[in-house]
């Protein structure tokens, strides 16, 4: 299969997380994690754009020994070393209380929402299997209709609407002079898609979304992670 058009390599490479380098389990892929010091060790820096938060991206960014940017809370916490402190795009207090209102009218709901929203800065998320509909028409019609309600493949994000890992991406790269059309984005859930339209190239995942596969530039053939090792041989043989 041709994984990237012809005469082009990208400069900039971004890479979701949850779904995309890890499975349905969480579990990463080391073979992935080998493909992207390749792409580092051949002077193209790789980002990580997620859903996750700060701590756990860090984490990630430092031990694979990453050089670009990372893009949390799906744009909306932002960080380089370069730039002293992280950029926080939004305060995440109103979606957390959007989330307690909506428990007094959903049966059953959770507000405390999933493990990592103790680290969240920007944004609140509740369990993926949460009634979407339900969660979408009450926040539709409630003094925070103005927050954007997503859903990945392991959480519902409530989210400032100018919040996107698209908008993210775009001001990481003018802060880094970098070109969007010389980024290459993967991932496999909804929020990534403001990034594959903002980006030059977009590939997704095996085991992504319908709506994802339908809008990347290529859909990989390998599940999740195991996508990493043809997609950065072809970028490094370009």
């Amino acid at each position: 299969m041709e994984w990237l058009p012809e005469g082009w390599r990208p400069k900039v490479v971004a890479v979701d997380i949850d779904g995309t380098l890890t499975d349905g389990k969480k579990q990463i892929n080391t073979d992935a994690i080998h493909a992207l010091r390749k792409l580092e060790a051949a002077g193209i820096p790789v980002v990580l754009a997620t859903g996750n938060v700060r701590a756990i991206t860090y984490g990630l960014w430092r031990f694979i020994e990453l050089s670009g940017p990372i893009c949390c809370e799906n744009g909306g916490v932002l960080w380089h070393p370069s730039w002293g402190d992280a950029i926080v795009r939004a305060n995440g207090a109103e979606a957390k209380q959007a989330a307690e209102w909506l428990a007094d009218r959903i049966p059953g709901l959770d507000p405390k929402g999933i493990q990592t929203n103790q680290w969240r800065e920007s944004e609140w998320c509740l369990f993926t299997d949460e009634d979407l509909e339900a969660v979408t028409h009450h926040i539709k019609n409630s003094e925070w209709s103005h927050l954007s309600v997503v859903r990945t493949g392991f959480a519902i994000h409530l989210m400032e609407p100018h919040l996107s890992k698209g908008t993210g991406m775009q001001l990481l790269l003018d802060k880094m002079g970098w070109k969007a059309e010389d980024l290459l984005c993967v991932g496999d859930a909804p929020n990534d898609l403001p990034m594959f339209e903002m980006a030059q190239w977009s590939v997704a995942v095996g085991g992504a979304f319908d709506s994802v596969k339908a809008a990347a530039d290529v859909c990989s053939p390998f599940l999740h992670g195991a996508t990493f090792e043809p997609l950065v041989d072809a970028i490094l043989r370009a």
